[in-house]
């Protein structure tokens, strides 16, 4: 067996990842473990062009099953996940208010409260009466990522639905919008 240690650019996102080669192997075979580790296992007579390719067809799986980590970065059971949210809950919210400041400068939206919750299938949402709720584990997410769902978040209060209306207002100060959308497409926005 032979290991080695690669990196890839999938969707404009640079992805590390441990290849190795295996006399046995008669498949490519691709894992991304509960902690975000991505690792792929080859036969020796398949060239890492090859691997690169194969990579590139599971792009979007690869970055769903990354979300999906980024979402319980720990593998944290029920207990440790409450304990986990308390831990990091204000300076979540620390983070979610201080964004939220810097992009409404450019919208100018008026919005009511801000909560930070422990939730299981949103990354954020906002309710009719301008309140915004994110997931505490955005803190946990590449910086890029987080501050398109709270981008995602604002253009709810001019524009409360995904019409191309919504997304141009999202387009504005988050250009690569749709590279970032997949990243975190494992929750609903």
């Amino acid at each position: 067996m032979m290991k080695k240690n690669k990196k890839i650019i999938i969707q404009g996102r640079e992805i590390s990842y441990s290849l190795r080669s295996y006399k046995t192997s008669r498949h490519l075979r691709l894992a991304v473990s509960d902690n975000g580790v991505v690792s792929v296992t080859k036969p020796v007579f398949v060239s890492e062009k090859m691997v690169s390719d194969f990579l590139e067809t599971k792009a979007a799986w690869i970055l769903q099953q990354l979300a999906r980590s980024a979402a319980n970065p720990q593998g944290l059971s029920p207990a440790q996940e409450l304990a986990d949210y308390q831990r990091y809950k204000v300076r979540a919210h620390n983070f979610v208010s201080d964004r939220l400041e810097y992009f409404n400068r450019f919208y100018g939206f008026k919005y009511g409260r801000v909560s930070v919750r422990r939730q299981k299938t949103r990354w954020g949402s906002c309710s009719r009466t301008g309140n915004l709720n994110f997931n505490y584990r955005l803190i946990f997410l590449e910086p890029a990522a987080a501050d398109y769902i709270i981008v995602h978040e604002l253009c709810h209060l001019g524009e409360f639905n995904h019409s191309p209306n919504f997304w141009s207002l999202v387009a504005q100060q988050i250009p690569d919008y749709r590279q970032l959308k997949k990243q975190v497409k494992f929750f609903k926005d």
